[in-house]
């Protein structure tokens, strides 16, 4: 099964310095693009560099708001059990 994320299109770029800090390559992200926290998730993609705030644990639904449909269909893994009994207590 493949979930895609919805591609969002890049509304704005601006230029933005590098610098090293340490050992480490570092980007100096203009105000306008500032996120919330002090952590990140960075990612490459097709020779890109993604950076995506890191959510509040519980963020489930924004998680699922940004996935795509699922095309295929599931399979009916309840089929061979038998019926469900009543009990009566």
């Amino acid at each position: 099964m493949f979930l895609h994320m919805k591609k969002r299109a890049f509304s704005e770029s601006r230029r933005a310095a590098l610098f090293r800090n340490g050992k480490s390559q570092a980007v100096r992200i203009p105000k306008a693009f500032e996120f919330e926290g002090d952590e990140v998730l960075i990612q490459q993609e097709e020779g890109c560099l993604v950076l995506r705030p890191v959510g509040k644990t519980g963020s489930l639904l924004k998680a699922l708001d940004h996935l795509g449909p699922v095309s295929e269909t599931f399979p009916d893994v309840d089929a061979d059990l038998p019926p469900i009994e009543t009990v009566n207590l």
